[in-house]
């Protein structure tokens, strides 16, 4: 017998010296997997047409408007990157120009 080994034996000894292999990896989310939405969050929505909304919720601790265009994912309501966020001093300068803004519509 030849104490030199083949290439294959050495690769084969290399590979399993590399440490514990991972037979069992976490199984991977599925893209069609929803995530869960709280009814609360519906309720605040407000349809200004087809595919536009102004919903009212939370982030980081502050209530914001944000009125934003939606995309259809798989028959899920996904919020697009075209839209605003306004915080609530936002919000209320723009409810206080309401009227100004509505002159300036007529004017066209």
């Amino acid at each position: 017998m030849s104490s030199k080994k083949s290439r294959k034996q050495l690769a084969d000894s290399d590979s399993s010296d590399s440490g514990p292999d991972d037979v069992n990896p976490p199984p991977k989310k599925s893209k069609n997997e929803k995530p869960s939405s709280s009814s609360n969050e519906d309720s605040n929505m407000f349809k200004l047409s087809k595919m536009r909304y102004v919903s009212v919720r939370e982030f980081r601790g502050k209530v914001m408007v944000d009125i934003r265009e939606y995309y259809d994912a798989d028959g899920d309501l996904k919020p697009g990157k075209k839209g605003i966020c306004l915080n609530m001093e936002q919000w209320n300068a723009l409810k206080e120009h309401i009227d100004d803004i509505d002159a300036a519509v007529k004017k066209f």
